[in-house]
This record gives structure tokens, C-alpha cells and sequence, in this order.
């Protein structure tokens, strides 16, 4: 069972359901990817530009590691979704919004640790 409290979402890829959360870990290695020094710049990339396949694909590797699936980034390389691509990037928004708590009034990803 997934808890959203804790940024878990479940996602159906090649036709098995898989949970997804981005962990501290899985941050850190996004923060990586898109150059980020800060969760608030990681933020800021997923909302300044679009989104690459590339992009897609190491969030959600990162989302599958996060849930606890061993999985390498060419492993969802080859992972199929029944919407194509934009069955991909609905699974990377629903993920980031569960992550960052978008549209809550929840403050900065760097305000976290604040209260």
C-alpha cells in the first residue's frame, strides 16, 4: 500500500504495478542529472523547461529505486506504457506533484527541514 504522505505514488508499467518515491537518495541523484545544487533548483528544472525522454527516463529510475525496485536506468529504457509517452510523463508529473506537494500551500522543498 502506497502513502502519499510520503511521496509514494503506483504506476502501471509493462503491465505490472510498481511503486514509485523519491527519496532523499533518489533526489540526490537527480540533483546529478539536471545539474541542480539544490532541491529548490531541482525544482525549478522540472518547472523551467521540458522534459527529455532522457529526463523521463532518470526520474523515474530514480522513482523505482526510491520504491524499492532494483532497476537501472536502461531497464526502464525498455519499459512499456499502454498511453506511450505521455502515459510516461502522467506518471513523472503525478510523482513530482506527490513529491513536492504542488498546488499545496507546503512552502519550498528547502523549507522542509524549517518547521
Amino acid at each position: 500500500m502506497t502513502n502519499r504522505h510520503r511521496g509514494e505514488i503506483v504506476a502501471e508499467l509493462d503491465g505490472r504495478r510498481w511503486t514509485l518515491c523519491l527519496t532523499l537518495g533518489a533526489l540526490a541523484e537527480l540533483e546529478t542529472h539536471f545539474k541542480a545544487a539544490s532541491l529548490t533548483e531541482l525544482a525549478q528544472a522540472f518547472a523551467g523547461r521540458p522534459l527529455s525522454a532522457g529526463d523521463l527516463i532518470a526520474i523515474l529510475a530514480a522513482g523505482l529505486r526510491g520504491g524499492g525496485h532494483d532497476l537501472a536506468d536502461e531497464d526502464v529504457a525498455e519499459m512499456r506504457h499502454g498511453e506511450g509517452p505521455e502515459g510516461f510523463a502522467g506518471i513523472v508529473a503525478e510523482l513530482l506533484q506527490a513529491t513536492f506537494r504542488t498546488g499545496a500551500a507546503k512552502g519550498s522543498p528547502d523549507d522542509a527541514g524549517a518547521k
